[in-house]
């Protein structure tokens, strides 16, 4: 058995569990059905990426000093909570049959995977409850299918229900909590958590993505909330090619102020590792370390707002090679682990010249600042 390089010094829960990796999302060529021209292969969002990344975690030591977290799937009513009646019907009469699609015709999903959604979503909830409840001091819940993409009406983006939604208005409903930041870290727009809490002042929805990617033309720096909400959504639209310099600047100039001003009771960060510089459904150059360093820096942004809480979701990430030394270094940096496991990776992607913050890079952050400071009248 390997024994990991550091000690954890912090409470982390972590959930995984096989059947995630049972969703099946069929025999396609990338996101496109296979058939005629297009060979069978499988989709990009398949099992590979998240179960090794498990069996990562377990191989270099690091599952030994973290907790394993109980769960239970999602029940209908807390799936109600966010969904329509509509949607959460057409999934499970879906997924009864033979499968079909949870609603924008590329997120496919097979026989019993409406089972699967509801066991993401409990175990989004599991990992937010025992956080709220310092049972941990923090924690990962490496889930399939996805989430951040779904509205309350409808499946997108390969993903069926709002796993962190969902988590939200259970612990809302349990009264663990009040104020709710979620900072979306996937590279793709962070729609659905825009679209749900569009209207709620009492939730804090920033996401940081490469711009115009996914969904078209979402994820402009002008969509900022509905007064109602006091402008409680923030967008960073980022240009491709961006490495861990330009995350680290939208954190330091973007995230943290607003988290700072909004002062929530816990963050909940929508992890997606397709910022990574080799995945295939993205642009951008983070590497392992520099996810490390978001995590850190996350990290001591919910030291100084809420006492530590923080949880992640797990999200998109679509390189089975590189996926789970990412995840792996987000979950050690939560751990606190004195020593961390080397990335393989580290020779090429950390010396890729792209780590310092460009000209445009510092433009589009910028312009970030400045529309909230004409929204809020300041840069919070």
């Amino acid at each position: 058995m390997t024994s990991h390089p550091g000690t954890a010094t912090r409470r982390t829960g972590y959930i995984w569990h096989e059947r995630f990796a049972w969703h099946d999302t069929s025999t396609h060529a990338g996101f496109l059905p296979s058939g005629g021209l297009l060979q069978p292969l499988e989709h990009f969002e398949s099992a590979a990426s998240k179960a090794r990344m498990h069996s990562l975690v377990e191989v270099s030591g690091a599952g030994e000093s973290l907790i394993d977290l109980d769960f239970s799937p999602a029940t209908r009513d807390m799936l109600l909570s966010v969904h329509t009646r509509r949607h959460v019907d057409s999934i499970e009469q879906q997924s009864c049959q033979s499968g079909g699609d949870a609603g924008d015709g590329s997120s496919p999903f097979g026989r019993g995977s409406f089972e699967i959604a509801q066991m993401a979503a409990g175990a989004t909830t599991a990992a937010l409850t025992a956080v709220l409840q310092d049972r941990v001091d923090n924690a990962y819940a490496l889930v399939r299918p996805p989430g951040h993409h779904a509205e309350r009406d409808t499946g997108r983006g390969f993903c069926i229900f709002s796993n962190v939604a969902i988590a939200i208005e259970e612990a809302r409903r349990l009264r663990l909590a009040q104020r709710f930041a979620i900072v979306d870290i996937d590279v793709h727009h962070g729609n659905g958590a825009q679209s749900i809490y569009w209207d709620d002042p009492n939730v804090l929805t920033i996401s940081l993505h490469q711009d115009r990617l996914f969904p078209l033309d979402s994820g402009m720096v002008d969509e900022v909330g509905s007064s109602d909400s006091d402008y409680t959504n923030i967008n960073v639209p980022l240009p491709a090619g961006c490495g861990n310099g330009a995350y680290k600047a939208a954190l330091d100039r973007c995230v943290a102020p607003a988290v700072e001003s909004f002062q929530p009771d816990v963050i909940i960060v929508s992890c997606g590792f397709d910022a990574s510089s080799a995945d295939p459904l993205g642009r951008m150059c983070v590497s392992a370390g520099g996810y490390a360093e978001i995590t850190e820096r996350l990290i001591a942004l919910a030291n100084e707002t809420c006492d530590g809480k923080i949880v992640f979701s797990h999200e998109g990430g679509y390189s089975p090679m590189y996926v789970p030394f990412c995840g792996l270094a987000v979950i050690e940096s939560l751990a606190g682990f004195t020593a961390r496991t080397p990335d393989p990776y580290s020779w090429a992607f950390d010396e890729y010249p792209v780590h310092d913050l460009t000209a445009d890079q510092d433009k589009a952050i910028q312009a970030v600042v400045d529309a909230r400071s004409q929204v809020t009248g300041h840069g919070g």
